[in-house]
């Protein structure tokens, strides 16, 4: 499996779920169920390199301007949500996360920022095709601290000052 084809995946399923993370994780699995394992492995592959691509500092920060708040769990969760929303919205908020901003139509707290079961559903559908858990994905593991400069999630001030857009548009204040 290629790039595209692990992109057109994800927007397949989430344009199938109107968006929903809950549900797009269900057709997901229903998706992957109908290739062979080695495909589900290359899925999880891409999706696990994203995962460790957005381990960052300022997308973290722009979490927490979203979420009102991120702790560790919540910004895993954010992280594969964030790859559920398709390739221009997950490049662009690498690229610069303010842009989140413009690139959201709108942000849910209560149902969006969160997709927990986006990242568990290769495994599931490996775990269905061949009664076996996921076998190692061969990949370098996260790295232990995230990339780039660390923010202050508590300091309103310095989340406002470094994510003016999103705090403009999505912030507390």
């Amino acid at each position: 499996m290629d790039e595209t084809e692990f992109w057109e995946i994800i927007d397949s399923t989430r344009e199938a779920a109107g968006g929903d993370p809950e549900d797009q994780a269900d057709l997901l699995v229903e998706r992957l169920v109908r290739l062979d394992p080695e495909a589900v492995l290359d899925f999880a592959r891409h999706f696990e390199a994203r995962y460790n691509r957005a381990y960052r500092w300022e997308l973290w920060g722009a979490a927490a301007v979203l979420l009102g708040g991120a702790s560790d769990d919540a910004f895993d969760f954010f992280r594969c949500w964030l790859i559920g929303q398709g390739r221009e919205i997950f490049e662009g908020a690498l690229h610069d996360p303010d842009s989140l901003a413009a690139l959201l139509d709108d942000f849910d707290e209560e149902i969006d920022g969160d997709a927990e079961d986006l990242g568990y559903a290769a495994d599931e559908a490996y775990e269905q095709l061949t009664g076996v858990v996921t076998p190692d994905l061969g990949l370098p593991p996260q790295a232990s601290e995230p990339e780039g400069t660390p923010v202050s999630f508590e300091d309103d001030a310095a989340l406002a000052e470094r994510f003016p857009l999103l705090w403009e548009r999505f912030g507390a204040g």
